[in-house]
């Protein structure tokens, strides 16, 4: 039997650990009792012994048995810490105005120049933080927002004409993930739309496309246009996997607002494509005109501006600006996509318990896919803390 180290607690007036080395050649050295034993220390008990009888099998076995449970009860008390630690980091994280979770969209605004022809209610940068709209016209004209019922409300999207400009910022760098599909990194959302060849069934007859030029920058100072994107163009936004064109009604299933189309699709939406045909090349997708960083020679960026020349044909609208989440094996409990699991998915995963787990941004906290977020899928999360 090797030996074995105890701590056996007196009943002197104070909790002081007296240290009891068990071994082949050791017996006891204390005469002592524990009074009393903390909750889940059951049989810990050790009652008063002479140095002879601890060499009895009996005791030995309880003597292991004793420092088996403490060791459990040591694991569990840390485990215990590290939740409390987590929860009491989160709600620090959920209360502290300037410790929000990483946003996968554009979260200020820099500047703002309307432009020539931008209607005052259409003036207001703030509608294009955030994600996307997914369902538009309240009180005028309601509905999802499909590629054949845009965003359109002042709320919804901002308004840029001809000589203005509008610059976003991110609160994170937009990386270069070789990951992402297609090359893209960012996508611009406007109010571009598809005529419609047979209302209300969806079937296209062209996009209608106000352009824009879209810029990046990795400091707000120099900037690099991205090449053959306009802006307010293709793809225009879907909001739900599970509506009809025109539906009034919000679905079940949303888009994904961080997955680009695939840019080789555009040249498939031809006249008469169906909404089903169209609902398949966006493949779950939200839409939106995708940004690639490597094309402009960048490896990543926190700034797009967009802007549109003097002299252009129209006014330009912006509804949101969102990043891409990589195409990997996704991390267990990595709830923002940003590689790590820490407060900021702890505070995502408390921010929607007791429901069915769908996040803001997308995804889901359900992580056991039970339908409710609860202990199971805290355990899940903790047990992948990043280190």
């Amino acid at each position: 039997m090797s030996a074995i180290d105890l701590f056996l607690f007196g009943d002197h007036g104070s909790v002081r650990p007296r240290p009891l080395r068990i071994g082949p050649r050791h017996t006891a050295s204390h005469h002592t009792e524990v009074p009393s034993t903390p909750a889940g220390l059951a049989g810990a008990r050790v009652v008063e012994t002479r140095s002879n009888a601890m060499t009895s099998p009996k005791v030995r076995r309880a003597a292991v048995r004793w420092t088996s449970d403490r060791v459990t009860v040591s694991r569990h008390l840390a485990m215990a810490k590290i939740i409390c630690s987590a929860l009491l980091g989160a709600t620090s994280l959920a209360a502290s105005s300037g410790e929000t979770p990483p946003a996968l969209h554009a979260t200020s605004w820099v500047s703002y120049t309307p432009g020539a022809g931008v209607p005052l209610s259409y003036q207001n940068p703030n509608s294009a933080l955030g994600l996307p709209t997914r369902y538009s016209g309240f009180g005028i004209d309601p509905g999802v927002v499909s590629p054949f019922h845009p965003a359109f409300l002042p709320s919804e999207v901002v308004s840029i004409g001809p000589g203005g400009s509008l610059v976003l910022a991110f609160d994170r760098d937009v990386i270069d993930h070789p990951a992402h599909p297609f090359g893209i990194d960012l996508i611009v959302f406007g109010n571009s739309f598809m005529a419609d060849l047979s209302y209300p069934e969806g079937v296209c007859g062209g996009i209608f496309s106000e352009g824009g030029f879209i810029d990046v920058s990795a400091d707000g100072v120099v900037w690099h246009t991205n090449p053959g994107v306009d802006a307010d163009g293709p793809f225009p936004t879907l909001g739900y996997l599970d509506s009809g064109p025109y539906d009034l009604v919000a679905g079940a299933i949303p888009s994904d607002f961080h997955r680009p189309v695939n840019p080789a699709h555009l040249a498939l939406m031809t006249p008469g494509t169906t909404y089903a045909q169209l609902l398949a090349l966006y493949n779950g997708s939200g839409g939106g005109a995708g940004v690639d960083l490597a094309a402009v020679g960048l490896s990543s960026a926190r700034f797009v501006r967009i802007r549109v020349p003097v002299g252009h044909c129209c006014t330009v609208e912006i509804d949101a600006v969102t990043l891409v989440r990589p195409e990997t094996v996704p991390l267990t409990g990595d709830l923002n996509s940003d590689g790590l699991v820490n407060g900021a998915d702890l505070a995502l995963l408390l921010g929607v318990w007791g429901s069915p787990g769908s996040l803001p941004g997308g995804g889901s906290a359900d992580l056991n896919n039970d339908g409710v977020v609860d202990g199971a899928d805290l355990a899940i999360l903790l047990g992948a803390w990043s280190a």
